[in-house]
């Protein structure tokens, strides 16, 4: 069983930077493939980012050259760095971790972005 707490959301305006945290804990956490996924208002939830465990990374074309995923694996941690942002970034972010066998996932409960002026 892994547990993922989300943090870092907020309100930003245009423009602006987040960083989002997603804490694991429960299990070995370089044995998992780590995403970032965001729901927006209506509709589906959505790949926006992921890292493997040997740290490939892998983006959505909406969010190329802006955001980047990074992990820390004796903090357990993974980050994503959110610039450049837009008020379609809006969503709730989602923590995500498959174990790279793929027989467990887990997700995080969400942290809430807006991007607004």
């Amino acid at each position: 069983q892994v547990r993922l707490v989300e943090s870092g959301g907020g309100l930003v305006q245009p423009g602006g930077s987040l960083r989002l945290s997603c804490a694991a804990s429960g299990s070995i956490f370089s044995m998992y493939n780590m995403g970032w996924y965001r729901q927006a208002p209506g509709k589906q939830r959505e790949l926006v980012a992921t890292i493997s465990s040997g740290g490939t990374t892998n983006y959505a074309d909406s969010v190329k050259g802006r955001f980047t995923i990074s992990r820390d694996n004796p903090k357990n941690t993974v980050y994503l760095q959110m610039n450049s942002l837009k008020p379609e970034d809006t969503a709730v972010y989602y923590c995500k971790a498959e174990r790279v066998d793929g027989r467990y996932a887990y997700w995080g409960q969400g942290t809430q972005v807006t991007v607004s002026s």
